[in-house]
């Protein structure tokens, strides 16, 4: 009865999940990675609450049946069979409605000699809801959105960046600069399809080149507090070995993280007295071996790089629905 798990579908995001026979949805569906909101876990907040579409389903307080078609507290629902219920707090994977906020500038602070890790505070931020792998813009006045991935995952209070800048981005630099100013910024978010609503069933591969880390820093984050269990192999790609300005971050996931393992990547040769791995990103992905066949594959970098990869990945047997990447969506092939 204990080992026992069964599928729960929630409606209309789609989103699923396994629950355990001996645990609460709240429980099953939180240690899947799912953003259920809730504030008490014992039903009187009522913040959880669902409708049973389809299955069968105990009421744990009671220990009563709930009839197709009644209202359910998650935290106080069993499951029986497979379930479809409806919760329209759960959001889709791109679903959730960008919005405007005001943040303080918490800390700026140089990690590498062009990358600045930005720490944010938003004071409304029980207001916000994002997934893993999205991304906000940078609104100061008088000048064109700047986009950045957000690196930190959605349960952490303060939302973290990372930030080139240097004479050739001067965008960027005109953000920074701003942050270093203390004062508040005004930011637009969630954007972006390609992110995490739920632990993935199967392995995940990262790949990342640049300040592209950031994203994959969130999607490693988000996933240490839920119960995924499957490998996870990230490359990242510089074209200098110092332009991996959080490396030791990922050496460490290596030591600490089952099953994660990590490959650095440099693209030049001017590196050579490095120990790294001398090739290009898209070639070291495709020499590694992976079941194509059986893998989630997120990508961060430019479009060139993202397309290569994808299109390499899909010849070598990526189903094409099992490729993430934002460029995708902000850079669509004509």
């Amino acid at each position: 009865m204990g080992n026992k798990r069964w599928r729960v579908c929630l409606e209309p995001s789609g989103v699923q999940f396994f629950a355990a026979a001996d645990a609460d949805l709240l429980s099953s569906a939180t240690s899947a990675g799912i953003a259920v909101p809730f504030a008490c876990k014992n039903g009187v907040c009522e913040l959880c609450e669902a409708r049973l579409l389809s299955g069968t389903a105990l009421n744990t307080r009671n220990q009563q049946m709930i009839p197709v078609g009644a209202r359910l507290m998650m935290c106080r629902t069993a499951a029986l069979d497979h379930l479809e219920l409806e919760i329209s707090a759960v959001m889709a994977a791109g679903n959730n409605q960008p919005r405007k906020f005001q943040a303080n500038v918490v800390d700026v602070s140089s990690i590498n000699h062009d990358v600045y890790r930005v720490e944010l505070q938003l004071p409304r931020r029980r207001e916000l809801s994002f997934h893993a792998g999205q991304y906000l813009s940078v609104n100061l006045p008088d000048a064109e959105p700047c986009y950045f991935s957000i690196a930190s995952s959605p349960t952490e209070q303060n939302i973290e960046l990372h930030i080139q800048a240097s004479p050739e981005w001067l965008s960027a630099q005109k953000v920074i600069d701003a942050l270093t100013s203390g004062e508040s910024v005004n930011l637009e978010l969630p954007h972006g399809k390609a992110c995490l609503v739920c632990a993935p069933e199967k392995p995940l591969l990262l790949v990342a080149a640049g300040t592209g880390f950031a994203q994959m820093k969130s999607l490693v984050d988000y996933l240490r507090g839920t119960s995924f269990a499957q490998p996870v192999k990230l490359f990242w790609g510089a074209r200098r070995h110092e332009d991996m300005y959080l490396r030791s971050m990922a050496l460490q996931w290596e030591q600490d993280l089952p099953g994660f393992t990590f490959q650095p990547v440099v693209g030049g040769d001017e590196d050579s007295e490095w120990s790294g791995h001398h090739d290009q990103l898209v070639r070291a992905v495709l020499a590694s071996g992976m079941d194509w066949s059986n893998v989630e594959v997120h990508a961060s970098g430019s479009p060139t790089m993202v397309y290569t990869l994808m299109d390499a990945l899909v010849e070598a047997g990526l189903p094409p629905e099992a490729f993430f990447s934002d460029v995708l969506e902000y850079a669509p092939r004509s």
